[in-house]
């Protein structure tokens, strides 16, 4: 059987969608630089208009489709197939061009370990090496689960084949569930990866600063242990901080501990939202990204910054950076958690 063509019309390029693929999937294994953020049907960032031919529609009520976009007969090309040959037009860029190319792959649960109360630690061996940069993520196929998740990486590249992924349990979430609660050590998953465009950027000069929220540990715990591995804190230093609602779920500080220069080179900052009535929380309140404006001793002009989390995080660090210290987007790196 033929597979489908992928026609982009915006810049002329063609590849062809293998089976099981979504147009964003297939345009990026070709090494396409089609934009996209999250896979995942959140973000709206992979918006394309059909042009010609027929797609089959994986999840009709993505929220990263607005009614205006609908109604205009867009469509998002990480929850659509191409069912023959179709032309589109989609936004590429460079900056979305794949410096390593994704692949599919089995892989087996060899472990897991708690971090908090509602955050686990899965670690998986895959059949071929481990190749990622710091700060990616991977789309696991999950038993009974039609579509894939995406979770980010929290550990880096290596030859041992293990890919670490730092998960927390939402209510009511079928991946979590799953994972969570039916997933053994033995166990098979599917793997395609690596995706995420928020990588570590070892050509910055410049000072870094991390900021996660709730599972949004993973990928910045990633991006701390790579610049270590890589050297970068050698002639600069790494905030990082973590936003918390609760002191119980503060995480992430014995695993930069291990990272040599902590304490002096790497700086974390907790910070917790609801810090209760009972004094024992002595460190910074408040919201995550009021923290960073207060805790940096710099111009925030001056760092690389990275953030992971939940929509409002992600959001009001945007607007604290560009609007209103005037950070140039090119040294804003972030991933949305849906």
């Amino acid at each position: 059987m033929t597979k489908p063509t992928i026609r982009n019309e915006k810049d002329g390029s063609v590849c062809t969608q293998e089976d099981g693929d979504t147009i964003l999937r297939a345009s990026l294994r070709a090494g396409l630089g089609l934009s996209y953020e999250c896979n995942s049907g959140g973000c709206g960032g992979c918006k394309f208009e059909l042009l010609e031919g027929e797609v089959e529609t994986l999840w009709a009520d993505a929220p990263g489709l607005s009614e205006r976009d609908r109604k205009r007969g867009r469509h998002l090309a990480c929850q659509c197939r191409a069912r023959g040959p179709v032309s589109i037009k989609a936004t590429t860029a460079d900056e979305y061009r794949p410096k390593i190319l994704p692949k599919r792959q089995r892989a087996r649960l060899i472990g897991t370990r708690d971090i908090t109360h509602d955050i686990r630690e899965f670690r998986f061996r895959s059949e071929d090496d481990a190749v990622f940069l710091p700060g990616q993520f991977a789309m696991l196929d999950l038993p009974g689960l039609a579509s894939s998740r995406a979770y980010s990486l929290s550990n880096t590249a290596n030859e041992k084949r293990e890919w670490h992924f730092q998960i927390r349990r939402v209510q009511h979430g079928q991946g979590t569930h799953v994972i969570f609660d039916n997933l053994a050590e033995g166990d098979e998953i599917g793997l395609d990866g690596p995706y995420g465009v928020a990588y570590l950027r070892t050509d910055s000069p410049r000072d870094i600063v991390c900021v996660a929220g709730g599972s949004g540990l993973a990928p910045m715990i990633s991006l701390a242990r790579g610049a270590a591995e890589a050297g970068l804190l050698a002639d600069r230093k790494l905030y990082f901080f973590y936003g918390a609602r609760t002191p119980r779920d503060v995480c992430g500080e014995e695993m930069l501990r291990v990272l040599a220069g902590f304490g002096d080179r790497i700086v974390y900052v907790p910070v917790v939202s609801l810090p209760g009535d009972n004094g024992d929380w002595h460190g910074e309140t408040g919201f995550v990204h009021d923290a960073v404006a207060r805790a940096l001793p710099a111009e925030l002009a001056s760092y690389e910054f990275y953030f992971a989390g939940p929509p409002p995080m992600t959001q009001a660090l945007q607007e604290l950076l560009m609007v209103g210290h005037k950070v140039p987007f090119e040294q804003i790196h972030f991933d949305r958690f849906f």
